[in-house]
């Protein structure tokens, strides 16, 4: 198996929201286990983005006039597709990725769930629904739900498919238009994306994707969008997060982690080993929710690690477009350089390499040993920066409590994985841990897939949630409609006028015995 043919990526090139696509600069998209050309794609600009904002506005109106069963077929016709189609789309992905092949079906697969909660859980979560009125009898009050307007989208580069369409799937079933943009390393993931859902029935104006730099094309849509959703660094995500806040629009993140996985003993060492492996070293280790430190009890440390650096040996590293291999590459030289930084800096003032730690350049360009350390202290970097490259390190502790106030140490909460002696001791860890998710006897995988519930983060990891309830109503407007009835609050004709107020008053301390107060 190898990339998809040329053919493919000019069709992809052809679907990107660009108003003159005549004589433009083009970039160069390189498959990533080879370093050799994909296609190319046309530049986007910030007329590019104002144009496909004003068509994006037009066809929002009609689009949020359908009823919301209508919008949720299209997504759910876009579901099949994906199935049908699930295996060009991980080509696509591993070409433009470097990601194993297994890393990519896992994002299909998170295309398939979030289209999947969304389509089913909208038509409820959208329904106008009653309240209690401020006087019963005299009012009646219900929450409606309108949407944003036009929702942008900045979307990164390690799970390019899965944070640009699959974040646009509710906030396109709540009756939005998103303008999006994909990473200008991965744009072909967000354009194949796109192509099912123009064939499920999707208008074309409702959704466009431009590609271009953050600087010229993610700065228009900020300034033109009516909400935005980033993913990205929390560096990043500061930045916008100021635009946003001045023109007071509202705003979504999921940003950086440096996440802990907690061992204790009476633990199952084998499985938490095993998982290790895909917590740490998914998607060689570029995914924000992966995990980077590794706090074990000293009881069972020398026993885990010795199974951990076992199955991390077990490990295949290489470049391949089946399920022969279980790591693939790093996307870039900048990640190369910063994963290959961090291990220097971390050997150089003491700390030991247990596996890996060089780079590959007989598997590809951009491959790097998944790598284990241990005496890692605070002066290194790789202690409380983000790598997000396959660096892990393990902390012995003498305790659960000093795994937990190690684990909270950070200014990070996105994720947190806790493996204890039964799933009760793990669940009463898991709700002492400072962050938005938390796996029990697993990595990340679970909660990542379980899109009924929430996922995002605290602290500098994130603003918002995508998933769950909340990640449908962030891209409405709650609207209240409360109408009196009988009586309004003028006093009635017959009515004493002195004695109305304190009548009123005498209603409002007597509401609190009434159902539903």
């Amino acid at each position: 198996m190898s990339a998809p043919e040329a053919g493919v990526f000019e069709r992809l090139s052809a679907l990107a929201a660009i108003d003159a696509p005549g004589d433009r600069q083009r970039k160069t998209i390189a498959e990533t286990f080879t370093g050799k050309p994909l296609g190319s794609v046309p530049i986007g600009t910030s007329e590019d983005v104002a144009v496909a904002i004003d068509k994006a506005r037009v066809a929002q109106a009609e689009w949020a006039a359908r009823p919301v069963t209508e919008r949720a077929a299209v997504v759910q016709r876009y579901r099949a597709l994906v199935v049908e189609h699930r295996h060009f789309l991980m080509d696509v992905l591993q070409a433009e990725t470097g990601k194993a092949r297994w890393a990519a079906q896992e994002e299909v697969m998170g295309l398939m769930f979030a289209a999947r909660y969304f389509s089913e859980a909208a038509p409820r979560l959208l329904s106008p629904h009653k309240v209690p009125g401020a006087f019963p009898v005299l009012n009646r009050a219900a929450v409606r739900y309108q949407s944003k307007g036009v929702v942008g989208i900045i979307a990164p580069w390690n799970y390019p498919m899965l944070l640009s369409i699959g974040d646009s799937i509710p906030a396109l079933i709540a009756g939005n238009a998103v303008v999006a943009k994909p990473d200008s390393q991965t744009p072909f993931a967000a354009l194949a994306g796109v192509e099912l859902l123009y064939r499920a029935g999707l208008p074309r104006d409702l959704l466009a994707v431009v590609p271009g730099p953050g600087t010229v094309v993610g700065t228009a849509i900020v300034e033109g969008c009516d909400y935005l959703m980033f993913t990205g660094s929390s560096e990043t995500g500061r930045g916008l997060a100021e635009r946003c806040g001045r023109r007071l629009i509202g705003f979504s993140a999921e940003l950086g982690g440096k996440n802990p996985m907690i061992v204790t003993k009476g633990a199952d060492l084998n499985k938490a080993a095993k998982a290790a492996v895909r917590a740490c070293f998914s998607n060689a280790g570029q995914l924000c929710i992966s995990i980077e430190r590794l706090y074990v009890e000293q009881e069972v440390e020398a026993e885990f690690t010795e199974k951990f650096i076992a199955a991390v040996n077990a490990a295949r590293l290489g470049a391949s477009y089946d399920y022969s291999t279980d790591i693939g590459s790093l996307i870039s030289e900048a990640q190369l350089e910063k994963v290959s930084k961090h291990v220097a800096d971390a050997t150089s003032k003491g700390a030991k390499v247990l596996t890996g730690g060089a780079s590959r350049p007989d598997l590809g360009p951009l491959f790097f040993e998944p790598t284990v350390l241990t005496g890692v202290t605070e002066e290194m970097e790789c202690f409380r920066d983000e790598t997000f490259g396959p660096l892990v390190s393990i902390y012995p502790v003498d305790s659960i409590e000093e795994a937990v106030r190690s684990a909270n140490d950070t200014d990070y909460g996105l994720n947190a994985s806790v493996w204890a002696a039964s799933k009760s001791a793990g669940e009463r860890i898991a709700a002492q841990l400072h962050a938005g998710t938390v796996c029990v006897d697993e990595g990340y995988a679970p909660a990542w897939g379980t899109t009924a519930a929430p996922m995002g983060g605290m602290g500098i990891s994130g603003v918002g949630r995508r998933h769950g309830p909340q990640g449908l109503l962030k891209y409405t407007e709650p609207q209240s409609v409360v109408v009196t009835r009988y009586l309004n609050l003028d006093p009635p004709r017959l009515f004493p006028r002195d004695l109305w107020q304190p009548f009123l008053m005498a209603i409002a301390r007597g509401l609190r015995h009434l159902p539903g107060r």
